[in-house]
Formats: structure tokens, sequence, C-alpha cells
């Protein structure tokens, strides 16, 4: 992750939401903040700066799980999902699909609520999946925000960013304008600037940190939607 926030070119008020096999939000701020819930965790970035991450388990393989249920292919997924209203009609998904570490749920399972006969089709499902997982990333985000760091830019990424479903109802889930850098090995890219940082000081001791920053292929309008997240919030707590 702190390679990632290199790549990206982060500084304080950048937030980055990566759905990969795991969802991280992340943020690099001025100073360490202490979270007695466990929620965030702090490390260091690669530049001096802190680095904070709310970490959860159910990501990418939420969407996996909705294919194999659906029986059909990314692309389909997303067809499906954005056919249906924001809210799904009241359907939702707690996606503790196989546990949860944000929040610290290990033995959880996932829940689905609000099944009638309206929302038993293929469409509301599809779309309970997608706001699911982005509701548990939004929870991150809420609880960077309560520990004061300063949110300013927000940019999707990981594999699961591509799809045009995650990206329209992460704008309504998130209620924030979105960006999403062109897709890259920012991890391996990130590592790559630290080896040449390091091999350039080996020389100028007193180089600061080169001003590298990445491209947003696409940015996206914040399009609030709080009935999603207040449906999510009145289930999400239920066992």
């Amino acid at each position: 992750n702190a390679a990632a926030a290199l790549a990206l070119g982060m500084t304080p008020g950048d937030i980055a939401i990566s759905i990969g096999t795991s969802g991280v939000v992340s943020a690099v701020a001025p100073t360490r903040t202490a979270d007695g819930s466990g929620a965030i965790n702090g490390f260091a970035d690669a530049t001096g700066n802190a680095l904070m991450l709310a970490v959860t388990l159910n990501a990418a393989r939420v969407l996996d799980a909705a294919r194999a249920v659906l029986d059909v292919d990314v692309h389909e997924l997303a067809d499906l999902a954005l056919a249906a209203p924001p809210g799904a009609d009241g359907l939702v998904l707690v996606p503790y699909l196989e546990g949860e570490r944000t929040p610290n749920r290990p033995d959880a399972t996932g829940t689905l609520h609000g099944v009638r006969l309206a929302t038993s089709t293929r469409e509301h499902l599809a779309r309970a999946y997608v706001e699911g997982m982005l509701c548990g990333l939004a929870d991150g985000l809420d609880a960077l925000r309560a520990q004061g760091v300063p949110i300013e830019r927000v940019m999707l990424i990981g594999g699961a960013a591509q799809s045009p479903a995650v990206q329209q109802v992460a704008t309504q889930v998130f209620g924030l304008a979105i960006g999403v850098p062109e897709p890259g090995e920012y991890v391996a890219d990130g590592a790559a600037r630290q080896a040449a940082w390091v091999l350039a000081a080996a020389t100028s001791p007193d180089l600061a940190a080169p001003a590298w920053s990445t491209t947003v292929a696409t940015t996206l309008d914040a399009d609030p939607h709080p009935v999603v997240r207040e449906q999510y919030a009145a289930v999400r707590d239920l066992t």
C-alpha cells in the first residue's frame, strides 16, 4: 500500500480506494492518528508521511460471488446492476462473505435483506452485491473522516475499479467526485520509484522526494443517493 501511494503521487488530502481481492481505503496524512477501535491501521508511507488504512476482506470477490450466483461475466453483471435503481428497491447485501476485518467480525456471514417478489430479480440482486461491497468501503472512508483525515481527492483503483457499474455506483454511495487513474501495476511502479529515489540519494543525500504524479483517465461527478447507505446502516449490525 505504501508503494501504491508513492506510485499514485498521493499527498495529504488524497484518498485511494483499491478494490482487489481485499478492499483498501488509504490516505496520506502529515501525522499519524490513533484509532482505539482498530478500524484504522496506521503505517508509514514511503515519503515521511503517515499512511492510514481501512481494510475489508470482502471486495472484488463479492462481485465474483455475484457472477457465480447469476451465471454471468463481468460485463453482464455490470449491465444487470445498472438496470436496477439506486438502493435496489430495498434489497441490501451485507457482504461479510468471508467474515470481515473492518469491522472486526471474523465469524460473520453475509446476509441479504429486503427480499420481496418485486426485488427477486437478477437486476436487483446484481445491484445489491455492488452496493453492499461499496458500502463496506464507504464505512472505511467514514472511519478516516472521523479521525480528522482530510479528504480532498478520491481515486478508485484495482481490478474491479474498471467496472462501469462499480464506477457509477461509487459516486452514489460515496457521494463524492471520483477519479479513475489509468489501469496499472501501482505497487510495482511505486517500488521502482522508491528504488530510483534511493539510487539518486546515494549521490545527493539531501534529495527531497520527487514530485511524482499519476494520470487520471476518467473523472466522475458526485451523484449522492443517501438511501443506499441509510438502508445498509439499518441492517449492517443485525445478527
